[in-house]
């Protein structure tokens, strides 16, 4: 079983749909720690299941938010899923858990990502160029700025009536099934390589 470390920075919804991807035994691995970058709700939910939990502030530790939680997962985790966390991870990490970090970011990848693309400003994007589809996008977490190497993309139509909540809904279901499906590519890659 792989011992997985969840990245949050708000609702935990994608980290929900770990979670209950691992009770229906949809995944062989188990969420051992829950690491947030501020106060947030992914923290709370986290806590009703019993999973040890951090809060590094990035505004209080800035420079040392990625050291900081290198401490904690450091041989106590498998994978790292960042699951809507906005801070930029860089430095030990990256080398240590090198194609063992996965991001899950709300468009189709390399359209609208980088620096200030995330949550909402991801759909206004989408929006103001009249894409007339989009979605979300797993990959390995490299040194750039969701630059990684793809590992798979779900995709969802956009509607000439749609606004920023509609596209929210559609890609944040899409977000619950990728996540699982990236983890259970992980999860078959290195069953095979051990």
């Amino acid at each position: 079983m792989f011992k997985i470390a969840v990245l949050v920075s708000g609702s935990g919804t994608n980290l929900e749909a770990i979670l209950n991807a691992i009770d229906e035994k949809r995944l062989n691995s188990s969420v051992n720690l829950v690491i947030a970058d501020r106060e947030c709700y992914g923290i709370e939910r986290a806590k009703k299941r019993g999973i040890e939990t951090h809060i590094f502030d990035r505004k209080t530790y800035r420079d040392e938010l990625s050291k900081k939680i290198y401490e904690v997962v450091k041989n106590r985790a498998d994978f790292i899923v960042l699951a809507g966390f906005l801070s930029i991870l860089e430095g030990e990490i990256l080398k240590e858990y090198k194609d063992r970090i996965i991001n899950l970011h709300p468009s189709l990848l390399p359209k609208f990502g980088g620096k200030g693309m995330y949550g909402d400003n991801v759909h206004r994007a989408v929006l103001e160029n009249k894409e007339k589809q989009t979605g979300c996008t797993v990959h390995f977490v490299d040194e750039g700025v969701d630059t990684g190497r793809i590992i798979l993309q779900r995709i969802v139509s956009v509607d000439d009536e749609d606004n920023i909540d509609d596209i929210k809904k559609k890609v944040q279901t899409q977000e619950h099934i990728a996540i699982v499906e990236a983890i259970k590519s992980l999860e078959v890659a290195y069953e095979g390589a051990n």
